[in-house]
């Protein structure tokens, strides 16, 4: 996956564990396209230094002293920076509050170097990521809750879109990228990213990741990860 535009991605490392930033840093400064350009050792700083330097893409961790990882990636929504949140942790109270805050995306620290670079490249281009392991997590967590009832009307948020954009989303929220998706329902890349775009309007969302939110709170997901039937829909 490329990074967008000429220059490279610029990605600020925000963890308390400073051999942590170290050891992100070197995997970061290894790849292509990608440059360090700063790091933070607490959420106030993250926040600091991004509105400071404008970073593509900070590297949040979740627990960190004063200021966590949820509160900076809040103060940070609306500015342009765009957060993928980073952390050992995979409950599902993370997710949604990094969601919630306005993360563009979650991977757990265990991720391989290779789909680490990936997510941040991805992240830059404007796409959300969510760790497959989490959505699963999340996932099962919401089944065992009472399913959401829908409207007696028969609306509700979802209620606008195509049978196509449903297939688009369910295969997103469960973390397939476009390129993915793409090949799943034998479909152009580009009109996958057009269905997409779609979806966010009708949907209200800000990105991709707030239109994922929506299809597990409103029970689009079932209790399978989602296999299109194949081609044929609109």
């Amino acid at each position: 996956m490329s990074a967008p535009g000429p220059g490279p991605v610029r990605v600020l490392i925000a963890d308390d564990d400073p051999l942590l930033r170290a050891g992100l840093a070197v995997v970061l400064e290894t790849a292509d396209r990608i440059e360090v350009a700063a790091r933070a050792e607490d959420g106030l700083r993250a926040v600091e230094l991004a509105r400071a330097l404008r970073p593509d893409v900070v590297l949040m961790d979740v627990r960190m002293p004063g200021c966590d990882g949820i509160e900076a990636t809040r103060r940070l929504a609306g500015t342009g920076v765009r957060v993928l949140v980073l952390t050992t942790f995979r409950h599902d109270e993370y997710v949604w509050g990094a969601l919630r805050a306005g993360a563009a995306g979650f991977l757990l620290k265990r991720a391989s170097p290779e789909r680490l670079i990936d997510a941040v490249h991805a992240v830059a281009a404007g796409e959300a990521v969510l760790d497959p392991a989490v959505t699963r997590d999340l996932l099962g967590h919401l089944l065992a809750a009472p399913a959401p009832q829908p409207p007696p009307d028969g609306g509700g948020p979802l209620a606008a879109l195509t049978v196509r954009e449903r297939e688009v989303l369910r295969l997103a929220a469960d973390g397939h990228p476009n390129e993915e998706i793409a090949a799943l329902l034998h479909l152009a890349e580009s009109t996958v990213k057009t269905h997409v775009k779609r979806i966010l309007g009708k949907l209200g969302a800000r990105d991709r990741s707030q239109a994922v939110a929506a299809a597990y709170r409103h029970g689009l997901m079932g209790p399978q990860p989602y296999r299109p039937a194949g081609p044929g829909l609109p």
